[in-house]
């Protein structure tokens, strides 16, 4: 990943050019909220925006791109689909709720939310019509391991384009890292702050100090000098700048892999191996 300025992008396995810093809308009120967020990002130079069946606010998001006055091919949109509507005809009908909630013509990425045992293949399956029926410009999942990574793409010709993972310092998987590296699959980080973890780490608060720069700002260069793909969330229009305030300075090597060694394999999220959501 090639680090340039807040309107960057990173180019997918599909040939799609997907912006590497953007804003999600995890728990953020669908209306007034979400709408105002997400236009606080667009002024700030954010060309990412990514929501979720899940979340109930899709109907804002969409709200929020149309009124922007933004172009709608400059801005990139990724949902999801939830848990209880996986499986293949389930599918294809979320993908239609969700696309009339936006109110667009099309999305730009549409995940697999979590992989859902014995549904994620007819799933992907569901995936694959919905972007061949140009729908969807690129297709992923979120939360897959190697092994499902793995079981996915031994029963499908086409290879996930992203895969949405939890990644912070406390969550390195750098072993997962380098098998989507491998595959070509673009890793995206989702809780990069750890929902605010990260900002009680002593040595995050020292590295950050050197910068001159906040913890938050340290962790998502972190996050893209790693070639990961950050989606923070705020709804605060200060914080929202403040995030994107990263391209200025780069972090050396030597405190990359400080950064890498605070790993302690630890999660704020479910296991993808053990949910039951």
């Amino acid at each position: 990943m090639t680090i340039t300025d807040i309107k960057g992008t990173v180019k997918l396995n599909n040939g799609i050019q997907m912006p590497y810093f953007g804003l999600g809308v995890f728990k953020t009120k669908d209306g007034k909220q979400v709408i105002d967020a997400i236009h606080h990002a667009i002024e700030n130079g954010y060309r990412l925006i990514d929501t979720a069946a899940l979340y109930g606010n899709e109907r804002g998001v969409g709200d929020a791109v149309r009124a922007s006055g933004a172009p709608r091919k400059d801005i990139f949109v990724t949902t999801k689909v939830w848990n209880n509507e996986q499986g293949y005809e389930p599918t294809l009908r979320a993908f239609d709720h969700s696309i009339k909630r936006l109110g667009l013509d099309y999305v730009d990425l549409f995940l697999i939310h979590w992989p859902v045992k014995g549904k994620y293949k007819e799933t992907w399956k569901a995936l694959e019509r919905l972007l061949n029926e140009g729908y969807i410009r690129s297709i992923g999942v979120s939360n897959f391991l190697q092994h499902h990574l793995e079981d996915l793409m031994n029963s499908s010709s086409s290879v996930p384009a992203v895969n949405q993972i939890e990644f912070h310092p406390r969550l390195v998987q750098q072993s997962l890292l380098d098998f989507c590296a491998q595959k070509k699959i673009q890793v995206e980080a989702w809780s990069p702050l750890m929902q605010g973890g990260v900002f009680k780490i002593e040595a995050l608060q020292q590295l950050a100090s050197k910068y001159g720069k906040t913890v938050a700002q340290l962790v998502l260069r972190w996050n893209l000098q790693k070639g990961v793909i950050t989606i923070p969330k705020s709804i605060n229009q200060l914080r929202i700048k403040e995030n994107a305030n990263i391209f200025d300075y780069t972090i050396t090597p030597e405190d990359m892999a400080a950064i890498d060694h605070l790993d302690k394999h630890q999660r704020v999220g479910a296991d993808p191996d053990n949910f039951s959501f």
